[in-house]
């Protein structure tokens, strides 16, 4: 599937979202909402949130974190605000262990016979599409924007023979990540820095994949990394993108309260559903993307380099 419609700015009802989230004491309102609505729903869909939390707790975290954490790292600006309802964002413990959970949550209600599967689900679907795109072997993969390494994991199950590397600008989430591929057996390389400034070698992956990270990017951010990604890709390498789709159903019906507690928690979401991808794609190296469905509100996108 290819996609029809670009949009270049930002619609009325998301001008007017995004001035009542400009009054903060609104804005603390709608993240505390859509945060206790979230964990309420989890639960009560069998996902026990404040149990796996609490046991998460129990592990000397500080230790996983000195490990991964890259002292010299600059943060961009953009990754310095409130994301998903957290005061720091991503850079706090709170974030780390409970995205798990959340993942689970937000994602079972995107096919109705799924559950707490869909998370699976979504990320088998993408897998897929990815070897039905790619019929050559990858030997190695970098995932930008791995979080606490469900996406990596998920790609070295897809691809077992394949070293992979994880880059993130959450130390807290590397952690995570770091502890679970341990508890898995999985050796993998963790890799603290941002994804349009990775450090890594030129033309060292045949694989560049991205999972849901683009919603949280700033325009330009997601465009310096599409950039990056084609200076890490070895010849034909392919960079993958899977992410929210700005032209599904689901997001066009979606009520005004409910786009406001979700712009609530996803400062840089109208800005993503703004973006030419298509063209951001073209104007790095890369071929003609496919876009692909991927589930009822998500897309896959892929580009072999130039």
């Amino acid at each position: 599937m290819t996609a029809t419609r670009i949009r270049t700015k930002p619609g009325f009802t998301c001008e007017i979202i995004n001035g009542i989230l400009d009054i903060k004491p609104l804005a603390n309102f709608a993240k505390n909402q859509a945060r206790s609505m979230m964990i309420k729903r989890a639960e009560k869909m069998g996902v026990p949130w404040r149990d796996n939390v609490e046991k998460l707790r129990q592990h000397d975290w500080e230790a996983e974190l000195e490990k991964v954490k890259n002292p010299n790292l600059i943060y961009p600006d953009y990754y310095l605000r409130s994301f998903h309802a957290y005061d720091q964002g991503n850079l706090s413990w709170d974030a780390a262990l409970e995205v798990e959970s959340a993942a689970y949550a937000v994602h079972a209600k995107i096919w109705e016979d799924e559950g707490i599967n869909g998370d699976t689900k979504l990320r088998e679907n993408y897998n897929d599409f990815l070897q039905e795109q790619i019929k050559t072997p990858l030997k190695d993969i970098v995932d930008i924007g791995c979080g606490i390494g469900m996406s990596t994991f998920a790609l070295q199950e897809t691809y077992p023979e394949a070293q992979i590397t994880g880059v993130d600008l959450s130390p807290y989430f590397l952690a995570v990540a770091q502890y679970r591929a341990q508890e898995h057996n999985y050796k993998m390389n963790w890799v603290h820095e941002a994804g349009e400034k990775t450090n890594l070698p030129n033309a060292s992956f045949d694989l560049v994949s991205s999972f849901l990270t683009f919603h949280e990017l700033t325009q330009k951010a997601a465009k310096e990394i599409i950039m990056e990604a084609r200076r890490l890709v070895r010849p034909n390498g392919y960079l993958a993108i899977m992410d929210m789709n700005p032209d599904s159903e689901t997001f066009k019906k979606m009520p005004p309260y409910i786009l406001t507690l979700l712009k609530s928690t996803e400062p840089y979401l109208d800005r993503y559903f703004c973006l030419n991808i298509t063209d951001a794609f073209r104007q790095a190296g890369f071929e003609e993307p496919t876009i692909a469905t991927i589930s009822p509100r998500h897309r896959g996108i892929i580009a072999k380099a130039r």
